[in-house]
């Protein structure tokens, strides 16, 4: 049993000072996957309702999986309800649209031909995102990163690799590159 899920365990005893501990040390993961899964101005909001959720659940928590893997697949889960009901806004507030484009705003080329990172990977598709996330941002194994997204290990090696080729992609298009070097 890992550190983070002896702290987790003693939590769930009801040891105040030891859960200050596990949310400190886990604070700044769950920012950064909720970051980066919807957008970093709800961040703050995700993180919060995570551990919301989590506090809440705390006493079910069976150390089958470690205590980090835990709290991020419940991350996911407030993550995925959050995408959730912007959608169902949207479509509430979008006005009737006879072309079918509605919520749809042109591209903008970036000029500068600066292009952060982390906007790159905002633009993955969802579920390489969050494999990417979990695996190259907060360096969770493959095996835990499946277990938090629920999924066999297979599937995260895979979303890992498409969203690298994507990111190359993307990273091309950024720079104009037509090819990359020693390719």
């Amino acid at each position: 049993m890992d550190d983070l899920t002896r702290l987790l365990v003693a939590a769930a005893d009801g040891d105040r000072v030891t859960l200050h501990a596990f949310v400190k040390r886990t604070q700044a993961d769950v920012w950064r996957f909720c970051a980066h899964l919807v957008d970093r101005e709800a961040a703050d909001d995700l993180t919060q309702d995570t551990y919301l959720r989590a506090m809440g659940s705390v006493e079910r928590f069976r150390a089958d999986a470690s205590a980090r893997t835990w709290l991020l697949s419940i991350a996911r889960r407030a993550c995925a309800d959050e995408i959730r009901r912007r959608q169902r806004r949207r479509r509430r507030e979008e006005p009737a649209d006879p072309t079918g484009v509605a919520g749809h705003a042109p591209a903008v080329h970036d000029p500068s031909g600066a292009n952060d990172l982390h906007d790159l990977v905002d633009t993955l598709e969802h579920d390489r995102r969050a494999a990417f996330v979990l695996t190259q941002v907060l360096g969770l194994s493959y095996a835990e990163s499946a277990e938090a997204l629920g999924v066999p290990i297979g599937t995260i090696r895979s979303r890992v690799a498409r969203a690298r080729e994507d990111l190359v992609v993307l990273l091309k298009d950024a720079d104009g590159v037509t090819e990359l070097p020693g390719a």
